[in-house]
């Protein structure tokens, strides 16, 4: 009986090993500018897609974006990141461009992610330029975040 424990806990431990280290979908709370919730989903080794629901400006914006991911030759779990995407938001009061309404643009991506070996834990820390094509156009910032998401 002991046996089958052990046989049971090491198969357990084996395959929570390995979902943590290369995963297929995460979800979690994303802390910074704009924060809100951060899912992502990888299609394949190295191409995911991250949906962003955030508050921004007494509204919401929605941000969806394809990502490429690369591994980093001296830290074992730690991926740099790179992506483009859109995003679409309505907010009450932006004091920066002095307007109430809705906003669609572009945006792109650029950041790090780590995997934790132990426990189904992601961290990832980004930059997050945008630009307003319709609504309020021009210039829609410089967003960063640090993201914690399950590891599914």
């Amino acid at each position: 009986m002991k046996k089958a424990y052990l046989i049971l806990f090491l198969t357990a431990l084996l395959s929570f090993h390995a979902v943590a280290q290369e995963y297929k979908t995460s979800l979690g709370l994303r802390a910074g500018w704009p924060y809100g919730l951060s899912i992502k989903h990888f299609m394949s080794r190295t191409n995911a897609v991250e949906g962003i629901l955030a508050s921004s400006w007494q509204g919401f914006v929605t941000t969806a974006l394809l990502e490429n991911e690369h591994p980093t030759k001296s830290f074992p779990n730690l991926n740099w990141f790179w992506g483009v995407g859109g995003h679409i938001g309505f907010w009450d009061n932006n004091p920066h461009v002095n307007t109430t309404g809705s906003v669609i643009g572009l945006d792109g991506i650029i950041g790090l992610e780590y995997t934790f070996d132990e426990i189904p834990l992601n961290l990832s820390v980004d930059i997050l330029p945008s630009l307003n094509i319709f609504g309020a156009t021009g210039w829609g910032g410089i967003g960063s975040a640090l993201s914690i998401r399950y590891v599914f």
